[in-house]
């Protein structure tokens, strides 16, 4: 029987002995073995093995090896000087000390510069992360999306100059690598960035087309400025000290020249061509050259092509070599594709793990029927899933230039698949859907009616069906200006006669949350009069209560004060109310546009405070709205105070109510507003403040869930005299807020079941 009951533990009995066995032996050996290796490395001064101290050690590896032994700085406070707050940098990256990767100047003229230079912006400029345009004009006028930089003075050497001391002062501790290149150069911008990035950025780099000087040193070379040449960021800040000596010592007419015997000077670096097994292919065009009739092969692999004449010449180039950038890029999905293929027969799965199109994420398989992906049908004239939640709608704009260039495409790869035997052209497309799937990108099925063509002119109309995806491309991180989180937020709530009933559990939050929190948040209460009540204010006033509420939270708190402002109005339209309320508060405030119903807590206005920016964007969160208790739960007990989104409630998408934005950003918008109605003020009874920064701003809207943004359950008063679109979504808020489906279900079937009894 002992046996029968330690037969379950004796394997765990054994492993632990096994390994605590192991452990000490191991642990002998490392102390047997290692004494001799460690001894003086605990200590600085601590002698090695041999009697060689570490300072000796470490001189062997060379000066190189200085920067990267680790070193621990110890905190020391001054007693006898006051303690200062350290104030961190904005981003990481800047207190971890990395670096841009590339920076671009462009030497252009007053001949050039709305011609060539308008060339280069629009053919390459976007290529790059950062590119500069430098002049020696004194009052130039800047052409639209360029940003440039004007020295004052003409002269080719003191332009030269001049720009290497500005791209030293404003850009030299924020870049690794330095391009500079001239308006009549093409440069292919895709390869001069894969360039720098196999070169390493610890050595002094002087990178071009090598060229001799005349008359000068047959081992020294300068690189040519008009085939672009780059410099490291250890050469530039190398170089930036003997700038005026070689502007008052040398003398030159080019400024590439100049520039490169500046270099060899003081630095005794010349220009290469080839660096790190890494190639500086250059081309020189000859006069009235066809881009498109070039087949050298010095042509196909330049990075850097020159001169180039004209705009027609610049863009002509552009095209040429974007074309062979997508013949390599197609043909390198093309081998890649081929891989996979060969490889998918070794992998578990086989050929049945398969995706198509080869080397695409597999679509995403939903896991219950909540998670399905519905298809949107649309022809080539009607969407039949629109935004605004009508059946049907005209298809437009970017809808209808997404449909024709699907419908396209799929012409096109019928025709390249089947020619020379068979040619296709469209009669209708009969049917279409597509969908989005967050997985791989928006997928397509088309059923195309065509009219094949053979190669004997025999023609026959058939139905085929097709299927395409637009895969997901490169994600791009969208710069975005820097916010804080100390901005103080002025909560705005519009209070009416239906509300009071919710105004004391309001305020009871607001002074739980932000009160005795210390929030940087003020209140103001907005009370809307009826004209009935406002007449008969001096005798009885409906908001008494409320103010009195507010007298005490201002006792209980003597540092806060919470006004409030008085309307009468028979329509309480959102627009006119913060018309009112923009006019009270200087432009810089940051508004909260609340409701009664609103629990307000700390994480919501920090996100508030993050997610606005001035002259950016605005914030318009979805709150989370309660069911109702007594359908949810039909007298049983009511869940916990965490609250369980499946089943308690819903993020209401059809209450605009609630929005963060700044009253200089609300007055540009409703000044644009003020211009386009006119004296036509009933329009802004069918406003919100949405719709006019919707229309009437060129603002980021940010409308997302906000889960801590959480309201009870309360049936709305819907007022009739709103517009018929206002009125609509009030109603169709407190249909959707009453229950789930489920839950309205269950209470109809337990109402038909008491009903038959």
């Amino acid at each position: 029987a002992l046996l029968a009951a330690l037969r379950p533990v004796l394997p765990l009995v054994l492993g632990l002995s096994l390994g605590c066995s192991l452990s000490l032996l191991r642990a002998s050996w490392s102390q047997s073995g290692g004494e001799d290796q460690c001894l003086g490395v605990v200590g600085r001064p601590g002698p090695l093995a041999g009697g060689v101290h570490l300072e000796a050690a470490d001189a062997r590896l060379g000066p190189g090896h200085e920067d990267f032994r680790p070193r621990i700085v110890p905190y020391y406070r001054d007693p006898n000087k006051p303690y200062k707050k350290v104030l961190r940098t904005r981003y990481i990256q800047t207190e971890l000390g990395f670096h841009e990767r590339l920076f671009v100047a462009v030497l252009t003229s007053k001949a050039t510069l709305n011609t060539l230079a308008v060339a280069v912006n629009k053919t390459v400029a976007h290529h790059f992360p950062r590119l500069l345009y430098f002049t020696g004009l004194r009052s130039a006028k800047v052409p639209h999306g360029m940003v440039l930089v004007a020295h004052g003075d003409e002269r080719p050497i003191w332009l030269m100059y001049e720009t290497m001391h500005y791209i030293h002062q404003h850009f030299g501790s924020d870049y690794d690598w330095f391009y500079i290149m001239q308006d009549d150069t093409y440069a292919q911008a895709e390869q001069v960035k894969a360039l720098v990035t196999h070169l390493s950025i610890n050595q002094d780099v002087y990178l071009g087309r090598a060229e001799e000087f005349i008359g000068g040193d047959e081992q020294a070379r300068y690189c040519h400025g008009g085939f672009g040449y780059l410099l490291s960021r250890s050469l530039l800040l190398k170089l930036h000290p003997h700038l005026d000596s070689c502007r008052n010592e040398i003398l030159s007419v080019r400024p590439d020249e100049w520039l490169g015997r500046c270099i060899i000077d003081f630095l005794g670096i010349t220009c290469v061509s080839q660096l790190q097994g890494q190639h500086y292919h250059t081309y020189e065009l000859a006069k009235n050259t066809e881009p498109e009739k070039e087949e050298e092969e010095e042509f196909q692999a330049a990075l850097a092509v020159h001169p180039v004449s004209d705009m027609t010449l610049m863009y002509r180039l552009h095209k040429h070599f974007s074309r062979i950038q997508l013949d390599r890029a197609y043909q390198e999905i093309q081998e890649l594709q081929m891989q996979i293929r060969n490889l998918t027969s070794l992998t578990p799965a086989g050929e049945a793990g398969l995706t198509w199109p080869v080397g695409i994420n597999a679509p995403f398989l939903p896991k219950s029927r909540f998670e399905v992906i519905s298809w949107d049908y649309f022809t080539e004239q009607h969407l039949f899933s629109c935004p605004d939640g009508s059946p049907k709608c005209e298809l437009s704009g970017a809808s209808k230039a997404d449909v024709s260039e699907i419908i396209e495409s799929a012409l096109e790869q019928l025709n390249s698949r089947y020619q020379p035997l068979l040619r296709f052209s469209k009669r209708q497309l009969l049917n279409g859907y597509r969908r989005f799937d967050p997985t791989r990108g928006m997928e397509y099925t088309l059923d195309l009616l065509l009219e094949a063509v053979t190669q004997k002119g025999h023609s026959h109309v058939l139905a085929k069906r097709v299927s395409l995806v637009r895969p997901l491309s490169k994600v791009e991180i969208i710069p975005m200006p820097y916010v804080t989180e100390a901005t103080r937020v002025q909560l705005v709530l519009p209070l009416t006669v239906q509300d009071l009933d919710f105004v004391a559990n309001f305020l009871d939050m607001f002074a739980m949350n932000t009160l005795d929190t210390h929030d940087n948040a003020l209140l103001t209460l907005l009370f809307i009069y009826h004209p009935y009540d406002a007449q008969r204010v001096s005798q009885v006033d409906v908001f008494a209560g409320v103010k009195a509420m507010v007298g005490e939270l201002e006792k209980r708190y003597a540092e806060v004060k919470i006004p409030w402002i008085s309307v009468k109005t028979e329509v309480p339209s959102q627009v006119k109310l913060m018309d009112i309320v923009s006019k009270k508060h200087p432009v810089d405030t940051l508004f909260f546009l609340a409701s009664v119903w609103t629990e307000i807590n700390m994480e919501f206005l920090n996100r508030c405070r993050m997610n606005t920016i001035s002259n950016w964007q605005v914030f318009f969160p979805v709150h989370f709205q309660e069911f109702n208790p007594a359908l949810v739960y039909r007298g049983e007990q009511t869940a916990s105070s965490s609250t369980d989104f499946l089943r308690d409630g819903h993020f209401d998408r059809h209450s605009f109510a609630e929005a963060c934005f700044y009253n200089s950003d609300y007055m540009t918008a409703r000044t644009k507003l003020a211009a386009d109605i006119l004296d036509r003020d009933e329009v802004l009874e069918s406003m919100e403040v949405f719709d006019v920064f919707l229309h009437y701003s060129g603002l980021h809207l940010f409308r997302a869930v906000e889960p801590g943004l959480v309201q009870k359950y309360a049936l709305r008063s819907c007022n009739p005299r709103l517009s018929e679109e206002l009125y609509h979504r009030c109603v169709l808020s407190n249909l959707e807020g009453l229950a789930s489906r489920s839950h309205l279900a269950m209470a109809l079937f337990e109402q038909e079941q008491a009903n038959s009894t």
